[in-house]
């Protein structure tokens, strides 16, 4: 029986971590049952061949005698060593088996048939393949000798009696390296299942986390181009308001406040659509034109700058993943004029270009200052453009305004999903 600490001859695995030999003990614990069903059997059929050969009972007490000694010393020291991985028991064991058989070998022309219990014992005991082959032939030449001793035969019946144990131990060594070497493949193939098992375990907790961080940044994306300018307008009217206010300028604050109104209720459609999952509320009421007049319109409402919508893509605009993507680079570009720009006319301009869409945002505010980087919201939108395989330009000049271009690649919508999304109303 192979150890983990002393292997046969195994199999290397190469540089890395994970054993060096293929470690036999496990495949011999697994089938250790079946080992004892065989020894069991074998046992009992030399026993009924020994009571059908013998002519009196009292000549079989002898065999009876070391066959229990042999069932004896398998059970309390033999199987207990297999179990244990203990070393010292197996050879000790194995002793007790050689002598055991040489001894009834030596008695009865029926002892020979022991050789098959003896030796498949001996190839499912054994620490190593060098440890099989010798005790293998200790187990032949005790026995050649003894069948030599009993029948006290001539040189050509020992050549003989010879020649049957070698042919025996040939057979039963070819056997047994066979049997290790399908024991040894049996470990492998078992050691590397539970390799492959463990990296596909790994490499499943790494995608899980990789679609939760990918899942969080869309989100934040999502919060930051919806509801955190939501928030943001809603901050500039009730300021603006509380100016009209001081001012007595009534007519004006209920107007402000009727903005404030409409703001909060689009940030709540937002929220809802982004807590249920599905796509931004302006596009679930018609095109995605629609939902950039309707965003110039509040746009203008809310900052007095005028917003021109230009759709030279017309209707065959397809894939709700791109209009998305196009709606919430509207937005933030928006609020990128609107925080830095200045500007007193904004145009967004939406067209096809062979089997793109290309957004194009461009003021006439202060531009972009030499050396400027990039915000968050630009990081958004070059992200949003790379996820969706689409390509984001900024470009700027100090004083001469500045363009966003956008360009989406269109895929056709699936089937299905080319009407707008319901959602519970407010």
């Amino acid at each position: 029986m192979s150890t983990p600490a002393d292997a046969g001859a195994g199999t290397e695995h190469g540089p890395g971590p994970g054993p060096q030999t293929v470690d036999r003990h496990g495949f011999w614990l697994r089938t250790l049952r079946m080992w004892d069903l065989v020894f069991v059997g074998l046992t009992a059929l030399y026993l009924v061949a020994v009571l059908t050969e013998v002519s009196t009972p009292a000549d079989a007490l002898l065999p009876a005698g070391a066959m229990a000694v042999l069932v004896l010393t398998y059970v309390l020291v033999g199987r207990r060593g297999v179990v244990r991985g203990d070393t010292r028991r197996v050879d000790a064991y194995l002793a007790v088996l050689v002598v055991v058989v040489v001894s009834q070998v030596a008695l009865a022309d029926i002892g020979p048939v022991l050789l098959f219990l003896a030796y498949v014992q001996i190839w499912n005991l054994v620490r190593t393949r060098v440890a099989g082959v010798v005790w293998a032939v200790a187990l032949a030449v005790g026995c050649t000798v003894a069948e030599a001793l009993r029948v006290r035969g001539t040189d050509e019946q020992i050549v003989e009696i010879a020649a049957q144990f070698g042919s025996a131990l040939l057979f039963a060594v070819a056997l047994g390296l066979w049997i290790t070497h399908v024991a040894e493949q049996s470990e492998e193939r078992a050691y590397l299942l539970d390799e492959l098992r463990a990296t596909q375990d790994a490499l499943a907790a790494s995608h899980h986390a990789a679609g939760v961080v990918a899942e969080r940044e869309r989100l934040a994306a999502e919060i930051h181009d919806t509801l955190a300018q939501g928030f943001t307008s809603v901050v500039m009217l009730a300021q603006t308001a509380s100016v009209e206010l001081e001012r007595g300028r009534s007519d004006r604050v209920a107007a402000r406040l009727a903005g404030i109104e409409d703001v909060a209720r689009d940030n709540l459609a937002e929220a809802r659509a982004l807590v249920a999952a599905f796509s931004p509320p302006d596009l679930q009421d018609g095109t995605l034109a629609d939902a950039l007049a309707r965003l110039a319109t509040r746009f203008t409402g809310e900052t007095g700058v005028r917003v021109e919508v230009v759709d030279d893509a017309g209707d065959d605009l397809a894939g709700r993943e791109a209009q998305v993507v196009l709606l919430r680079a509207a937005q933030e570009a928006l609020a990128n004029v609107r925080r830095h720009a200045a500007a007193s006319h904004v145009t967004l301009r939406l067209a096809r270009s062979g089997d793109e869409v290309v957004l194009e945002v461009a003021d006439d505010g202060r531009g972009l200052p030499a050396g400027a980087s990039e915000g968050t919201g630009l990081r958004g939108m070059r992200a949003r453009a790379d996820a969706a395989g689409g390509t984001l330009d900024v470009v700027g000049t100090p004083g001469d305004g500045t363009r966003v271009r956008l360009r989406v690649p269109v895929r056709p919508a699936a089937a299905g999903t080319t009407g707008p999304a319901r959602t519970d109303a407010p």
